[in-house]
């Protein structure tokens, strides 16, 4: 018991110096942010990190999180062509990246709405809406509608902490107790729920998971869900034909966040660990081998969080902590950072429906603002 209670100690250590993991915490606040001219430190010895704040177990943290991110300390990088190369593993899925990748290019970044509480992550219903888990301060959340005319609604209200979001057919799915003070003590208050699409039966289909964040719909039918924080970060499977069946598919990769599925791979980042990394993992088989993508930039001040995939293959991941979208080759492990100046960024997708484009991605933020990033020449 004391072990575990030092350990989760050291975790909100990480989240004051680091980053909420993606995760928002039950008090954040939605604060306006100008975004500031990045800034090279000047040739020197690394700087030596802030020391760790002392946190009782069971005391209140700060309100203020997304102040102390800002505020956080310089945290030496290491250039993209330093980045430790990706591993191949024998059993590796086939890359689809292009033979030519696009060059390194900055993509065009626009609002599209903002005003919202805590956003955490974004999902499209195929047919012209945008579907956002939002949390409020000191109040429930709620999974919220965006047209592209820019019109919000509510698609369901009264939702503890909504994190991933996907549309299954008629119906939304998403997770609920994706609140980071639930993992750090180990609460399995966390669920998984399901509404339809014109927002009537709203239903729990699992149960008693420790702070759900990332979900992914394997091709069939199966749910995937990250956990970053608790007694055992990493990947649950929930069965289709069993959804009360949660069982844990591998606890190897690190604090798991962001989660994207294909028919052929699960792409799963990481947050609060030394180094940035997406994990590569056959759909056929999550117990086997692993690619390893490694990302310029310490872990803790990188913040990775929720990612996508293009149609080539091409991974693109939101660094909260950075505020930076970077997209990451599989094939050769190269990186570019495609937008910054994005504070508190917590999701990617790209566009899917009537007036969404699908060439840009769109993102969301702790700071309660949609952006769309638009690919050069478009």
């Amino acid at each position: 018991m004391v072990a575990m209670t030092l350990s989760r100690v050291a975790m909100v250590g990480a989240v004051l110096l680091g980053v909420v993991a993606g995760t928002p915490l039950a008090a954040a606040q939605s604060v306006p942010v100008t975004p500031s001219a990045p800034v090279t430190p000047p040739p020197g010895p690394p700087v030596e990190p802030m020391p760790m704040p002392t946190v009782v177990p069971g005391a209140p943290l700060s309100s203020d999180v997304p102040a102390l991110l800002r505020s956080a300390p310089v945290v030496e990088t290491v250039p993209a062509a330093e980045a430790a190369p990706a591993s191949t593993p024998a059993a590796a899925p086939e890359s689809t990246a292009p033979a030519n990748p696009p060059a390194c290019v900055p993509w065009k970044v626009s609002t599209v709405a903002d005003g919202f509480g805590v956003l955490e992550n974004l999902a499209f219903d195929g047919d012209g809406t945008m579907l956002l888990s939002e949390s409020i301060p000191f109040g429930d959340g709620a999974i919220r509608t965006l047209t592209p005319s820019g019109e919000a609604g509510t698609l369901v209200s009264d939702v503890q902490s909504p994190g991933g979001i996907v549309v299954d057919g008629d119906r939304v799915v998403f997770t609920t107790g994706n609140n980071v003070m639930a993992g750090l003590w180990g609460s399995a208050n966390g669920t998984v729920d399901a509404v339809d699409r014109d927002g009537g039966n709203h239903t729990t289909l699992t149960e008693g998971l420790s702070m759900p964040n990332g979900l992914a719909l394997l091709d069939g039918g199966d749910l995937l869900v990250t956990h970053a924080f608790g007694d055992e970060p990493g990947l649950t499977r929930i069965p289709a034909s069993d959804p009360t069946s949660a069982a844990t598919v591998r606890t190897d990769v690190g604090s798991a966040n962001g989660l994207f599925s294909t028919p052929t791979s699960v792409y799963v980042g990481n947050t609060v660990d030394r180094s940035t990394e997406v994990h590569v993992l056959d759909a056929g088989d999550l117990t086997g081998e692993v690619t390893t993508l490694t990302l310029p930039g310490g872990g803790a001040a990188n913040a990775g969080d929720d990612l996508t995939v293009d149609a080539d293959g091409l991974v693109y991941i939101a660094l909260n902590g950075a505020g930076k979208v970077v997209r990451v080759d599989p094939a050769t492990g190269d990186t570019c950072e495609i937008a910054t100046d994005l504070p508190m960024t917590s999701s990617v997708r790209f566009g899917s429906g009537t007036g969404w484009d699908s060439t840009s991605l769109y993102a969301t933020s702790f700071a309660g603002t949609v952006h769309r990033l638009t690919p050069p020449g478009n």
